[in-house]
């Protein structure tokens, strides 16, 4: 198991908390919460070690358009770069609900 965290610059406000994802086999939650620090704050808890430089390009990949002002929470099982991203989208997505 290994923790880490990445920290962006942002400006975007969300209007909600969102959950989006399971933990299980292969697959990820993601917890988005709103915050009030002007950054984007990704905690990542994985069971793949080894992997940083992997989670923050697409982290990277994500904040070009999404500079969200929010806290970010990844319990992740060893799921794919593109399943990250796509939970992530549907995160924002149900943050941004009205």
């Amino acid at each position: 198991m290994e923790t880490f965290s990445f920290n962006y610059p942002a400006a975007k406000k969300v209007m909600q908390r969102a959950h989006t994802g399971v933990v299980g086999s292969g697959d990820m939650e993601i917890l988005l919460e709103p915050a009030d620090s002007s950054k984007t704050v990704f905690n990542v808890r994985t069971a793949s070690n080894g992997f940083q430089e992997i989670w923050k390009a697409v982290f990277e990949r994500f904040i070009v358009s999404n500079d969200i002002d929010a806290i970010i929470t990844i319990n992740d099982f060893g799921a794919t770069p593109g399943i990250v991203g796509l939970r992530l989208a549907q995160a924002l997505e149900i943050a941004n609900k009205k």
